[in-house]
């Protein structure tokens, strides 16, 4: 329970800090949205790029069987460097927007 609380805390404190950084574009707003339950955590922008709704999630965390799946990095971020940085191992992070198969082949964890 305790590498649950201390993940769950360095993913909160990396998308806080990340959502400080507003697109340079639009009329856009970004926001953060944590579901401690079920261990869900995005980055929202939703608002206007000149006549085009916007609603995107650019970064999608998920722990999972105590390891972090990102699911979506769509930001200039290497956002599992952050987590590794931050004191999160590279066997406990799974880059999920990648195919199984292509993730033997990075220095994360396969799943």
């Amino acid at each position: 329970m305790e590498k649950l609380a201390r993940y769950q805390t360095i993913v909160q404190d990396l998308l806080h800090a990340y959502a400080k950084h507003k697109p340079a574009y639009g009329e856009i707003d970004v926001e953060v949205s944590f579901d401690t339950e079920r261990h869900h955590y995005l980055i929202w922008h939703t608002g206007w790029l000149h006549k085009r709704w916007v609603h995107h999630s650019p970064i999608h965390c998920v722990i999972r069987d105590g390891k972090i799946w990102l699911l979506a990095n769509s930001t200039e971020h290497d956002v599992a460097a952050d987590m590794v940085e931050n004191g999160i191992s590279k066997e406990d992070i799974v880059l999920g927007f990648h195919p199984r198969y292509m993730r033997e082949y990075t220095d994360y964890a396969v799943g």
